[in-house]
């Protein structure tokens, strides 16, 4: 019989994940090493697009993520005092692209991945280092406070601030502040009923978007020095920004807590690395590539990446070709999609607006076109479908 190959992630979030569960169906003995005590992740949504729910059909779990879908009717761009630039319906995108947006909260799709993998196989509380990323003669090593594992391969899932990028190209530059911070709520608001949207105003906006399991995920962003933070607390600092927004904007500012309330700065990568992979180590999701949540393809690069490597997980070459050029032009675009979303200018912000409201009312569906080549994106490798993963899940 076969030696098993082993693989070792360094990362328990969505790209890490998704990576172990893709590499267990292709036969690999996979063992994930989370530096937090739990997997419980932070409290904040994630928007599924239709090229990551394709990719997470290769484990099993895509329908089982399509059926919490809650978008329906129209959604789309307003201004803060609630007029629509733009409208979106549900049904055109699935048929433009093959299947929903689907927003849900982050812990859900890691609760669908973790029972993809069997008992044992995720270990929390594990600080992992990358030792040695090996080469074809000899495996890579990653020390632990247990002991040091060798592995035929290594995914390297550690995000946006990657040691192990860090130890692979020592020489890069890293990640650059993006220009503005964001929050993030998901909570219940009793009685909220309203079309998804995002409000575009003068180098803010907001987005807020009903979930399938009855709460609302929200989220603000606006321009701002780095590693600033409220004088009291967040929720008070969204009030003085958002609080005279259109509804449903107040209402849920009104339910939220301020311990609900999350603030991150977001960093980049501005300069792409030379590539994803060095050893045998490969490097997945923010590792990678961070980039603006600005297109909402974060989490759903990272899960493209996963079922990419685990078909390429012999060649790492083919899994950098695969990938380098795809998430770098989409990172772009994010960048630049940032650009236009947080511009500050008035002059600039009255030209755009009105060239959305011609836009969408001109041709509706010209809008999606910034989509084509991302949420179409189809894995390299069939199944499609669950069924395949091997017995002995949880």
């Amino acid at each position: 019989m076969a030696q098993s190959r082993r693989a070792v992630v360094i990362g328990g979030g969505i790209g890490g994940l998704t990576a172990a569960a893709a590499l267990r169906i292709g036969g690999w003995d996979v063992t994930v090493l989370e530096r937090a005590p739990s997997l419980e992740p932070v409290g904040s949504g994630i928007s599924l697009a239709p090229n990551s729910l394709r990719a997470l059909d290769v484990i099993g779990v895509g329908d089982e993520i399509r059926d919490l879908a809650a978008w329906q009717g129209d959604a789309g761009l307003r201004t803060p005092s609630g007029r629509w630039l733009s409208r979106t319906d549900a049904d055109a995108v699935a048929a433009r692209f093959g299947g929903p947006l689907v927003l849900l909260h982050r812990a859900t799709l890691i609760n669908s991945l973790v029972a993809r993998l069997p008992s044992g196989a995720v270990r929390t509380g594990i600080a992992a280092r990358l030792a040695d990323p090996g080469d074809a003669d000899r495996p890579a090593r990653v020390s632990t406070p247990d002991g040091d594992l060798e592995a035929d391969l290594v995914v390297a899932a550690d995000g946006i601030q990657s040691a192990v990028r860090q130890a692979l190209f020592p020489e890069h530059p890293g990640t650059v502040y993006s220009g503005f911070t964001t929050w993030r709520v998901v909570i219940p608001v009793p009685g909220a009923q309203f079309a998804s949207h995002e409000t575009w105003g003068r180098g803010r906006i907001w987005g807020s978007h009903p979930l399938k399991d009855g709460r609302v995920y929200a989220y603000a962003a606006a321009v701002t020095p780095a590693a600033q933070r409220a004088p009291d607390d967040e929720k008070a600092e969204l009030l003085r920004r958002y609080g005279d927004w259109h509804d449903p904007i107040p209402a849920i500012l009104a339910a939220a807590r301020p311990e609900d309330v999350l603030r991150h700065d977001v960093h980049h990568i501005a300069d792409p690395l030379p590539a994803y992979h060095r050893g045998r180590v490969a490097l997945v999701g923010d590792a990678a590539h961070a980039m603006p949540p600005t297109l909402g393809q974060g989490g759903n690069q990272a899960v493209e990446d996963a079922v990419v490597l685990a078909h390429h997980g012999d060649d790492l070459g083919a899994y950098t070709a695969a990938r380098l050029p795809r998430t770098t032009a989409i990172a772009r675009q994010a960048v630049r999609i940032g650009r236009l979303n947080m511009m500050t200018g008035r002059a600039g912000i009255a030209v755009r607006n009105s060239a959305l409201a011609a836009v969408s009312k001109a041709a509706p569906l010209l809008f999606l076109r910034g989509f084509d080549g991302i949420a179409d994106w189809r894995p390299p490798q069939a199944p499609y479908a669950a069924g395949k993963t091997p017995a002995g899940n949880r």
